[in-house]
């Protein structure tokens, strides 16, 4: 089997529509969260979310390209070109082995409200022609194929929250066993609009706190939901052989995934932690560590009562006595919660979090709940030598899927 490495990263995200400035912000403890300003939310009961800000498509597409594009495509593809240029992969010169594995939970829905609004005000005849080829969901996958020119199989997994670690843990298996060379592997979401905001909010997923700092609040005994996020986080992954033939710079290694179902309820987890708990003890063991070897988590986290304390409890499950020496932390009360996308940005948080020996703060959390009794890391990020780190993702409908990265030593 194949070593798989990442040498390539792209986002745009709430804190930074690039890698330096997303990691810059993340580390010194700056929040994305604020107002909404893309529509008039004062029905809907929410009034912060965590918008991308001052995104210009035009550093990587010409107009006709992102006009054929809904926004998560936009995000998608702007990653993408982000991570491919670090990479310095060739990908002209062997296009049929690099795959897209980006992933969208949600798809198009800026253009599908716009669709829908259109056809109520002035009539079906008036729908836009590009409707369907602007809002499926594997059009952001398609749309970077189509710019990078990348041949592979090109495929959007949906597994709600879990979509984009599903796509990086796919993309992995994939490069592993040698049915592709590299693969851009990720996640993009753009769902921050009117329908996006009011369904999560009519589900009660969503917090009602208007305050932008205390929204988001992963594993306080006060939160009341997450805050929506939006954009895209994209790796490039290939082959540790092909790598370092072209004498690549490695930035981290990808050593286990698991992946799994609760087969419990739509929307809560199982309660004994079993599900997310065995996504974790799957990951660690194809790493071919023990539970004593995670220095770190960056959990799924997203500040409502039943998944903070669910996973809380999947930790203990995973980890045993481990669990409580671990550091854990959330980066949702940086950037909201990106649906499909977290894991995408999660997981450059992690390489990141290798790379400088640094565990993020987990923001907004100052009063610790006692169901959630492990070392979340509150208030400020700390210096720790980090080898190995977990990246969780629990999605709606029971989907589990768990991240194991190491930092590259060049061994």
């Amino acid at each position: 089997m194949k070593r798989v490495v990442i040498t390539g990263m792209g986002t745009v995200s709430p804190i930074g529509n690039n890698v330096e400035d997303f990691w810059g912000n993340l580390r010194d403890g700056n929040t994305g969260v604020a107002p909404i300003t893309r529509f008039d939310a004062s029905q809907t009961g929410v009034s912060v979310a965590a918008e991308v800000k001052d995104f210009d498509p035009t550093l990587t597409m010409d107009r006709k390209e992102y006009k054929r594009m809904d926004l998560f495509s936009q995000y998608g593809v702007a990653a993408s070109v982000e991570a491919h240029k670090m990479s310095g992969y060739d990908i002209e010169a062997n296009a049929h082995r690099v795959g897209v594995l980006v992933s969208s939970g949600i798809g198009g829905l800026v253009e599908i409200e716009n669709g829908i609004r259109k056809m109520i005000s002035k009539g079906p005849k008036r729908v836009p022609p590009l409707f369907v080829p602007l809002t499926i969901g594997n059009m952001g996958a398609g749309n970077i194929s189509m710019k990078l020119g990348a041949k592979g199989v090109s495929l959007d997994i949906v597994t709600a929250c879990a979509s984009a670690t599903n796509s990086i843990g796919e993309a992995f298996l994939k490069i592993q066993a040698g049915l592709l060379d590299a693969a851009f592997a990720g996640g993009a979401e753009g769902t921050i609009n009117e329908i996006g905001i009011a369904g999560f909010a009519a589900l009660t997923a969503l917090s009602t706190n208007e305050d932008p700092k205390t929204a988001s609040r992963p594993f306080d005994k006060d939160r009341d939901g997450f805050v929506m996020g939006e954009g895209a986080g994209v790796v490039f992954l290939e082959s540790l052989e092909s790598a370092q033939a072209r004498g690549a710079n490695i930035l981290a290694e990808v050593v286990g995934y698991g992946a799994n179902s609760d087969a419990y309820h739509m929307t809560a987890p199982s309660p004994d932690g079993s599900g997310a708990g065995e996504a974790m003890k799957s990951a660690i063991s194809m790493a071919g560590i023990e539970p004593e070897q995670v220095d770190y988590i960056n959990a799924h986290g997203t500040s409502t009562p039943t998944n903070d304390s669910g996973e809380t409890v999947a930790i203990k499950y995973a980890l045993g006595d481990h669990a409580k020496k671990v550091a854990i932390s959330s980066s949702k009360g940086h950037f909201g919660h990106l649906l499909g996308a977290a894991g995408g940005v999660e997981a450059i948080a992690c390489v990141k979090a290798l790379q400088e020996g640094f565990v993020p703060a987990t923001l907004g959390l100052e009063n610790v709940d006692p169901s959630c009794d492990l070392d979340y890391v509150p208030g400020e990020g700390r210096q720790q030598e980090l080898n190995y780190v977990l990246s969780n993702s629990l999605g709606f409908g029971g989907h589990n899927a768990v991240l194991c990265f190491k930092r590259w030593d060049g061994a």
